[in-house]
């Protein structure tokens, strides 16, 4: 797209169905990089992955001409797969059906990248429930209660 010019940074959310704390320690790193790897391959310039035992967060720059839903969608499909076809966990595995997705701006971005790589230490004193509500309430995205995850705790 000739003299089209873009800066869009994408920050999306989403949960293991049933929201089990299955993305064990032994894979979770690699499961981040691999999804960096389905991004880039997308033509999806990734900024941060990364997540807990129940959620994963993916932060990106996104083209003009790519749709959110379209990345997500295709981004968990191949995730499942490649989580199903390294037995990393015992039953199938899913990801829960939506996502949040929230923008953010260039002077934003070292912020949103720093609070995904710190995941681990971030969720000692905050769930994934609460910090999911929250992000909704800050970008005052309304929601109804049972469309939001399933949230088992």
């Amino acid at each position: 797209m000739a003299n089209t010019y873009s800066q869009i940074n994408i920050h999306c959310v989403f949960a293991v169905k049933g929201r089990e704390n299955i993305i064990t320690q032994n894979f979770r790193d690699d499961l981040h990089k691999y999804m960096s790897g389905v991004l880039k391959n997308d033509n999806v310039f990734p900024l941060a992955v990364g997540g807990w035992k129940d959620h994963v967060h993916v932060f990106f720059e996104l083209l003009p001409n790519l749709k959110i839903s379209d990345i997500i969608r295709n981004l968990k499909s191949v995730s499942s797969k490649w989580i199903n076809d390294n037995h990393f966990v015992l039953s199938k595995f899913q990801w829960q059906e939506g996502y949040g997705a929230f923008s953010y701006s260039r002077s934003q971005r070292n912020d949103v990248i720093n609070y995904i790589i710190n995941q681990e230490e971030h969720h000692r004193g905050k769930t994934f429930r609460e910090e999911y509500l929250e992000m909704l309430k800050k970008f005052e995205v309304e929601f109804k209660d049972e469309y939001v995850f399933d949230f088992y705790e």
